[in-house]
């Protein structure tokens, strides 16, 4: 661009209009960063929550194990106190017989 090229076009843009321009890019610029800013911090919220998920999983997991551990030990001792049960009423009826 010739220097009697940028004297052209410095006349036809007025200064007010210029000013405003250059605020708009500033904005825009702020815009950008605090965008960017935001971006950064939902990342970062993101990979916390998935961390958080990934924790809930496994001990929600864990969990399921003790429960179906439980209930067996559960079912295995109600086993035993109906094996209990029948003995003692086959010895009082033994003993009733007698």
């Amino acid at each position: 661009m010739s220097l009697r090229t940028a004297d052209e076009l410095a006349n036809q843009v007025p200064s007010d209009d210029f000013q405003a321009l250059e605020e708009k890019v500033y904005r825009t610029i702020e815009l950008y960063k605090s965008a960017r800013e935001a971006r950064t911090a939902a990342e970062r919220d993101a990979q916390r929550l998935r961390a958080q998920l990934e924790e809930r999983e496994e001990e929600v997991e864990t969990m399921r194990r003790e429960m179906v551990r439980l209930r067996k030990e559960r079912e295995e001792i109600r086993a035993r106190v109906e094996k209990m049960l029948a003995q003692i009423e086959s010895l009082a009826q033994e003993q009733a017989a007698s």
